[in-house]
């Protein structure tokens, strides 16, 4: 299960393209993950990950999702759907459903009540053992922000680590300093891991880290600079990653505004993307709300200066 070469590359967390109606516009998003998926150094498919507006998702929903894509892959990469869940029973039937539905792993979220309320200590790892004892595909680690109260210590990191399903984390502290504490302790402690940073917003500061590779919402808009700044890092050409680092930079000013993801950085994102003609609508599920017509000419006013639309 521990394949790591398998688990190392760029992963792009592909978004779901919506009809009107608030239907999944299921061309659209075929189209879209084989537009990503063709792209020399993505080495797997993200659905279901908030990038792809999972909270909005139905269970049903969510499945199919991960149905399309994997048949749309045919094994060629995998496919991992994010699972979030509040409760252990029902995080599994999520689990399963992925794995029925042809995904190779899931990304598994901690319950969003730990935000508010904390967890116990030994909440987390009983948590993915349960899920990995019902499922017989991966489980890639979903680190979230320091600052939460769903952060996972580095104890808590590493007793998961020892769980036979988990084969990456995806670590996103933005904290630094905690940041290159666990990236250093999981490579001497869990070599068999992969790690991945999901620092859409730190991406070149946190690979140079010796990492594996990425799993960015970044990566569905623009696959290629991303692959191209990893492989250039896992070259140790710096000259190179920074050219293309400078590039991916201006982008990130144009759609997240510089800052990390947020409620309307996913949308501002499919705008882009829309604005680009690779989906064909950008519309959103409630309770995201429509962008602004000055944070449209602002979306536009960004790819204009990058030579992305005329």
């Amino acid at each position: 299960m521990k394949n790591k070469e398998k688990w190392s590359g760029v992963f792009p967390a592909v978004l779901v393209p919506f009809n009107e109606d608030d239907s999944i516009d299921e061309e659209s998003f075929r189209d879209l993950v084989k537009w990503v998926a063709s792209h020399e150094g993505v080495n797997g498919i993200v659905v279901n990950g908030h990038t792809g507006e999972i909270m909005t998702l139905l269970p049903e929903e969510r499945a199919k999702v991960v149905s399309i894509a994997a048949d749309e892959l045919k094994g060629r990469i995998p496919v991992i759907s994010g699972v979030s869940a509040e409760g252990t029973i029902e995080t599994i039937q999520h689990a399963q459903a992925v794995e029925n539905a042809g995904g190779e792993g899931i990304l598994l979220m901690p319950p969003h009540s730990w935000l508010r309320f904390s967890m116990q200590k030994d909440a987390p790892v009983n948590y993915f053992k349960d899920v990995a004892n019902a499922i017989n595909i991966g489980i890639v680690v979903h680190q979230y922000p320091a600052d939460t109260k769903s952060s996972y210590s580095t104890e808590q990191l590493l007793e998961i680590s020892k769980i036979p399903n988990v084969v990456a984390f995806k670590l996103g502290e933005r904290d630094m300093a905690t940041y290159e504490l666990h990236v250093r302790t999981l490579q001497k402690e869990a070599p068999d891991c992969a790690i991945l940073t999901c620092h859409d917003e730190y991406l070149l500061p946190t690979l140079v880290q010796g990492i594996e590779g990425a799993l960015v919402g970044f990566g569905c808009f623009v696959p290629n600079l991303i692959s191209d700044l990893v492989s250039h890092v896992k070259n140790n050409d710096i000259a190179a990653a920074k050219e293309v680092y400078d590039e991916i930079f201006k982008l990130k000013h144009a759609i997240y505004k510089m800052d990390q993801p947020s409620s309307s950085s996913h949308l501002r994102m499919k705008e882009a993307m829309y604005q680009r003609g690779i989906i064909r609508t950008n519309h959103a599920r409630k309770p995201v709300e429509p962008l602004t017509q000055n944070e449209k000419d602002e979306i536009t006013q960004g790819l204009k200066t990058v030579g992305m639309i005329d």
